[in-house]
């Protein structure tokens, strides 16, 4: 495991895993909301987004969580784990709520710098768009799911026991 690619909807647990798995296998990490937002939730241009993702797909060692859809292809070409966290929509809605409740006022790791987490109309945007795309965003995740790569190990986790047993399994070696 050299190039890890971790998807799922807003809210599924990309960046927590993204994190653990960093700390399990010393592989470098990297978060689609880095490069998607600049300071004040101010979103990067397509172009630039794509640029940096392109950047961070040619390293030798990765995990990358996040969207992005357009550098999909590109990523799962140079990946070589595919995780994709599918996690029903209501867990997801109350994740992102949670956390815009906890980390209020506060900038995640995960984000860019300068933007904090906030509970206001955005947040109520941000809930829509998960809804409207629950269907659309997940029907691309399927996709690779289904038919991937011959070089590509696919694991698709939906519930917190799975995700437990595939860490544990990474600790064991297995």
């Amino acid at each position: 495991m050299k190039r890890v690619m971790i998807v799922g909807g807003p809210g599924s647990g990309k960046s927590t895993l993204a994190m653990r798995l960093g700390e399990l296998t010393g592989l470098p990490v990297y978060h689609m909301d880095q490069i998607h937002w600049l300071s004040g939730w101010v979103e990067r241009a397509r172009e630039e987004k794509s640029r940096m993702t392109h950047e961070v797909h040619m390293k030798d060692e990765w995990i990358f969580e996040g969207g992005h859809s357009a550098t999909y292809a590109e990523r799962v070409a140079r990946a070589d784990t595919f995780i994709w966290l599918d996690v029903p929509v209501w867990l997801r809605i109350f994740r992102v709520l949670k956390r815009a409740v906890i980390h209020h006022g506060q900038t995640r790791p995960d984000l860019a710098e300068g933007c904090p987490e906030q509970f206001n109309w955005q947040t109520v945007e941000f809930l829509s768009f998960i809804w409207r795309t629950r269907h659309s965003a997940r029907a691309k995740l399927v996709a690779i799911y289904e038919a991937p790569h011959e070089h590509l190990k696919v694991v698709r986790l939906r519930t917190k026991t799975e995700l437990s047993a595939f860490l544990q399994a990474l600790k064991a070696g297995t």
